[in-house]
């Protein structure tokens, strides 16, 4: 059976190391047979998220007039998720916090997907990146029947295309075919 699948890619660099594993990803996810979607947070205008709960006083509607009701709308949708992002300073860019701040008025619909993390990093260890995980899983621990199918580590990546002809790519991969 075909399912949505939702890429949400929050490297700044089209074509930077987390935007090929994404593409990698997806790739698979295809051959499958599964629809696929990515966004790129980059090209999206997401305001901050204010806490000023006009939305928990207003049917669950944001105030802000921006791409977040978009965005927020195919994560509803979607059968499948997958969080991409670089790792700066040890922890997800501003992107995809913001994204994650921003479901704040409709986060208890986001409810039974399968959820995959896709992170890229300068440092060569795996576990320099756990903190970058922790935060994902800060975020999908409070959604309902949702579970953790993968983690990509894109290790050793600084530059754009270091992550070309990796075992990180092969896994992507691998992961998008096992939607």
């Amino acid at each position: 059976m075909s399912k949505k699948v939702l890429v949400l890619s929050g490297s700044p660099r089209i074509g930077g190391n987390s935007d090929l594993l994404c593409d990698q990803f997806i790739l698979g996810a295809k051959e499958m047979g599964n629809q696929t979607e990515k966004i790129f947070l980059r090209n999206k205008e997401i305001n901050y998220c204010l806490a000023c709960d006009i939305c928990k006083n207003n049917d669950d509607i944001c105030d802000q007039d921006d791409d977040m009701v978009e965005v927020l709308n195919k994560m509803i949708e979607a059968d499948v998720i997958v969080m991409a992002t670089p790792v700066y300073f040890y922890t997800m860019n501003a992107q995809m916090k913001t994204l994650i701040d921003r479901t704040y008025s409709r986060y208890t619909e986001i409810n039974n997907k399968d959820i995959y993390f896709i992170l890229t990093a300068a440092v060569s260890r795996k576990d320099a990146l756990e903190r970058t995980v922790e935060g994902f899983r800060g975020f999908t621990s409070v959604l309902d029947d949702v579970n953790e199918m993968g983690i990509i580590y894109g290790t050793s990546a600084w530059n754009i295309g270091d992550i070309k002809d990796t075992k990180a790519m092969t896994e992507a991969y691998e992961m998008g075919k096992s939607i």
